[in-house]
């Protein structure tokens, strides 16, 4: 589990996809690592397979991470998101990230705001339900507030909507936000306790099936 308070950006140094499948090296800067553990990439949870003392590790993206996420994207140079698995004593200042990729999202605009940024992310309309004023989305791995909500908007031929951020000078230097520009894409991860609620909801005998 996560907490979407990225800790560090990383280095891609390798990134070599083969058999819809990738292999990924990146210069994560812990020094620490332990081979197994899991790293919140962008907010894709991958297994460290291989690290040295300086923090460079190797992961592998199966096909179906590839075909979820856009990590396909990534060549060496690229600039990461990186998050370490919380502890026990870990402060949660962000909300419950599991690094479950439940889509993938469009960069729509991106406007200075006085010393802050104002961003619009595109999202599926699968995703709608999940998403509420001033509740808590993940993009690319980061623990973020929903300002506002667009609805009805079609990019494309897929239909979706919009959320509304704002983005102050620390994310902005600490994060890859600042390398991203109009159109890239960009991993989506919706606050996982509503879907439970849903899923309450719609199975609990007690509180009667609700219609999907």
């Amino acid at each position: 589990m996560f907490s979407g308070i990225i800790e560090r950006l990383g280095t891609v140094r390798a990134a070599s996809v083969r058999d819809k499948a990738m292999d990924l090296t990146v210069e994560t800067g812990f020094p620490d690592l332990e081979l197994g553990e899991s790293v919140a990439i962008n907010g894709v949870c991958l297994t460290v397979e291989t690290f040295d003392s300086a923090g460079v590790a190797t992961f592998h993206l199966s096909g179906e991470t590839l075909s979820r996420t856009p990590l396909d994207q990534l060549k060496t140079g690229s600039r990461v998101n990186l998050e370490r698995a919380v502890a026990a004593s870990t402060r949660l200042s962000g909300h419950i990230v599991q690094g479950h990729v439940d889509g993938v999202a469009t960069l729509a605009s991106v406007e200075k705001a006085g010393d802050s940024y104002a961003l619009r992310v595109f999202v599926p309309q699968a995703l709608r339900q999940y998403v509420v004023e001033k509740g808590s989305i993940t993009f690319d791995g980061i623990s973020l507030t929903v300002n506002d909500l667009h609805d009805d908007i079609t990019r494309g031929n897929q239909p979706g909507f919009e959320v509304g951020l704002t983005i102050i000078p620390h994310t902005w230097e600490h994060t890859n936000l600042s390398t991203l520009s109009v159109g890239d894409r960009m991993d989506v991860e919706v606050d996982v306790l509503s879907k439970y609620v849903e899923n309450l909801l719609r199975f609990s005998p007690s509180l009667g099936k609700v219609a999907s």
